[in-house]
């Protein structure tokens, strides 16, 4: 009796573990893939952990790197490393239409994509190295150059590109 009974206690646990793991689940706070209605076109004030980034799924847990690509029907897209950003916008139909807003790593404010510089070498999310700034320094790139780069592979997860820019 007591043979049965066990094997059917362990059954009904896992069966009560898997119910109590969906619920927990549909019950946390959903993220925020895309979002409509910023006519606009300004940035939104993002929160971390709330948005999930457009281009490789994940959510955004920091927003050093962070960029919104905004349409002019008001649906926003999500990003935490430029790079990736670039990469999802190019086969985009509102690719030269859209608003973009990257945060700036050196004034910590949303700034426009395409009046940023960029640097090559810093440490991004996904590896990519662009780092968007609102001033200019040496070494650092329009919009343009680093798109480009960005296409090309020509980022520090190109193991030629990271050894020519930082040695290793």
């Amino acid at each position: 009796m007591m043979k049965k009974i066990i094997p059917l206690f362990v059954v009904l646990v896992i069966v009560i573990a898997i119910v109590t793991l969906f619920v927990f689940l549909g019950a946390s706070k959903k993220t925020i893939v895309v979002k409509e209605g910023n006519i606009e076109q300004l940035p939104i004030e993002m929160q971390v952990g709330l948005y999930q980034d457009s281009d490789c799924k994940m959510v955004i847990d920091n927003l050093t790197d962070a960029s919104q690509v905004i349409i002019k029907s008001g649906k926003s897209w999500f990003f935490h490393d430029h790079g990736g950003m670039t990469k999802w916008l190019e086969d985009k139909e509102f690719r030269d239409s859209a608003k973009i807003w990257v945060m700036s790593r050196d004034t910590k404010r949303w700034i426009d994509a395409k009046e940023a510089f960029y640097s090559l070498k810093d440490e991004t999310p996904m590896g990519y190295g662009f780092g968007a700034y609102e001033k200019t320094s040496d070494g650092y790139v329009n919009f343009d150059t680093m798109r480009i780069r960005m296409l090309r592979g020509e980022t520090l997860r190109n193991p030629l590109i990271r050894k020519q820019l930082l040695g290793n």
